[in-house]
């Protein structure tokens, strides 16, 4: 039997909790989380890589590394659930030329909350871990869980940056949502709470794939 493939992509701005969704996919629905953050760093630190199916990993439009497609653990699906990416209609019009998404997310999180997650984000420069001092601290404040490596505030993460970014991402944003709009594959969940909005992730991930873990579990 050929194999199905779900590509879909998870939008939001900076601090909406993308990160967090994309994981959350992965782990019910026996899915690869591909974050793009991830494949850049690896990209600059070592001159390039490549996914599991032998295709490279580089820089796409933007400086953003492009998705590829992932094995699932269901031997008739596979998918790509690529967070934040792309951020602008230049960067969806490349990735059309890559692949045609089944799906896409859009997170709507009030700026002022993001402002308040984002003024208490910080991060382990090397793996690119992220804590929020509010609701997902270190276990010793300072310095990451895994390697015990200081955290650092970037400086977009300050609060008098902060504002900026979330103008900026507006902006950008717009013409791209409306574009996945427009092809009526565009699914959009507002909150303030990654864990409120999740159910309703889940369910409709749940009538396109089957899930590996029922949503109780988170």
């Amino acid at each position: 039997m050929a194999s199905k493939l779900l590509r879909a992509v998870v939008l939001g701005p900076p601090g909406s909790g993308k990160g967090t969704v994309c994981e959350r996919i992965a782990r019910s629905f026996g899915l690869q989380h591909l974050s793009s953050g991830q494949f850049l760093r690896e990209s600059l630190g070592g001159g390039g890589g490549e996914c599991p199916r032998g295709r490279p990993v580089g820089t796409g439009s933007g400086g953003v590394a492009p998705p590829c497609c992932f094995p699932a653990s269901h031997s008739n699906f596979c998918a790509a659930a690529c967070p934040g990416f792309p951020r602008t209609l230049g960067q969806a019009k490349a990735l059309d030329g890559i692949c045609e998404l089944d799906l896409v997310i859009s997170l709507n999180i009030p700026f002022e909350t993001l402002k308040d997650r984002l003024s208490a984000r910080w991060v382990h420069p090397a793996s690119g871990r992220v804590y929020n001092m509010d609701f997902n601290p270190p276990h010793i404040q300072g310095v990451d869980d895994l390697t015990g490596e200081p955290l650092v505030q970037r400086e977009d993460d300050r609060p008098e940056a902060v504002a900026a970014r979330l103008r900026k991402y507006k902006d950008a944003a717009k013409p791209v949502i409306e574009l996945y709009r427009s092809r009526g594959i565009l699914h959009s969940f507002s909150g303030t709470e990654t864990n409120k909005i999740w159910p309703y992730v889940y369910t409709l991930l749940s009538s396109k794939i089957p899930p590996v873990l029922p949503d109780e579990e988170h």
